[in-house]
């Protein structure tokens, strides 16, 4: 009698089969994931000394035999003088960035859309992306030579017109909006390529349709276009949220000076001070972790109400 048990060998149904079949895809993905274990999930076992006493001059050991503080750090951070107002600068300069940074790569997108021209598309897509590959130092050495009161751009045409010149980057009035400007000039571009690629996934025959309708441009921008991308949309929209307290360590750090720490100090700024500077690595640790709770909770949310309104969550 003639067995009806799969042979594993040839079986087309197990994880043996797969594993053979796409071997060359897992080695693809493996530095990836070794990377993240390695850089991500093996040090967050570090998140201890946030509720330690630890010292650095104790290494490694020094985890495991620091004497236990429990949330004291956690309460020290609030009840100093600065929490609060770190804080509240941290969530509006990331709310800024939000509110202004995120609709407009999605407008440049579906402007660019529009536009028949493939070699003016291409030349402009191609410049667009340009200030994505600056690196934050080079952008912020640009601000700071053209808003410089000697001899600066910005402030030679503000002399023409017969006013004395701005320091920008010390005065609190303008620090906030050159960073949310700076940082849309250099990401717009290169943010819009995921709602460009959205775009080409659109049924084409829903813009013939529109067109026999006698739907202009801007109708169909806006019935069929818009749409289309609103799932990817609703995913990007809460990755921006779950980052919400990442106002921008590097862009910030290279543009403040305490003239402006009113404004522009946010929790990153600080953690850097007192974590690597005044090496307080228990306190700034426990800092650290309060903004991940936080973030992990946006993201849960953003997530939650993205699914209530029927649009695609992360998950």
């Amino acid at each position: 009698m003639t067995s009806i048990t799969p042979n594993l060998k040839t079986s087309k149904t197990g994880s043996t089969y797969y594993l053979k079949k796409d071997v060359f895809l897992y080695l693809l993905i493996l530095p990836g994931i070794l990377y993240y274990i390695l850089f991500k999930y093996i040090p967050m076992f570090g998140i201890i000394i946030a509720f330690k006493d630890y010292q650095p001059f104790l290494g490694l050991e020094g985890i495991f035999t620091s004497d236990w503080v429990g949330f004291s750090h956690f309460k020290r951070f609030f009840a100093s003088k600065f929490s609060w107002e770190l804080i509240r600068n941290t969530f509006l300069i990331s709310f800024y960035k939000l509110i202004w940074g995120f609709p407009v790569p999605v407008v440049f997108a579906l402007l660019l859309n529009e536009v028949r021209n493939q070699y003016y598309k291409k030349l402009v897509q191609t410049i667009s992306y340009l200030p994505h590959f600056l690196s934050t130092v080079i952008v912020c050495g640009m601000i700071r030579t053209l808003t410089s009161t000697d001899g600066g751009l910005v402030n030679a045409f503000i002399t023409t017109l017969g006013y004395e010149p701005i320091y920008f980057l010390g005065d609190p009035r303008y620090f906030r909006s050159i960073l949310v400007i700076s940082d849309i000039w250099q990401g717009f571009g290169w943010g819009s390529i995921i709602y460009l690629a959205a775009m080409t996934g659109i049924d084409q025959s829903l813009y013939e349709a529109a067109e026999v309708d006698g739907a202009g441009w801007l109708k169909k921008m806006w019935h069929i276009t818009l749409p289309g991308i609103l799932p990817v949309m609703s995913i990007m929209l809460i990755f921006r949220v779950g980052g919400l307290l990442d106002a921008g360590f590097e862009q910030i750090f290279l543009l403040y000076s305490p003239q402006v720490y009113s404004v522009a100090d946010v929790i990153s700024t600080y953690v850097y001070r007192e974590g690597l500077v005044g090496m307080k690595y228990s306190f700034t640790t426990a800092v650290n972790l309060f903004i991940s709770v936080i973030s992990l909770i946006m993201v849960l949310g953003s997530n939650y109400a993205a699914k209530k309104m029927g649009q695609e969550g992360i998950w």
